[in-house]
């Protein structure tokens, strides 16, 4: 995984999720809202890695 753009810098989605997942939570409230901002990642991290299969062309 390249962490650092083409400049060399530190990739900044990266810097801020890591920055966002290592705040400690200060109640029930917000350690919800960052297990769900995790998930979202997750759920979009998954949706940007699917390969649909061909559907057209059936394995008999």
């Amino acid at each position: 995984m390249k962490l650092s753009d083409s400049n060399g810098f530190a990739d900044k989605n990266l810097s801020n999720a890591v920055e966002d997942l290592a705040e400690n939570p200060v109640n029930s409230h917000q350690a919800q809202q960052n297990q769900q901002d995790k998930n979202d990642r997750r759920h979009q991290d998954a949706l940007n890695h699917d390969k649909p299969t061909d559907l057209k062309h059936f394995k008999s």
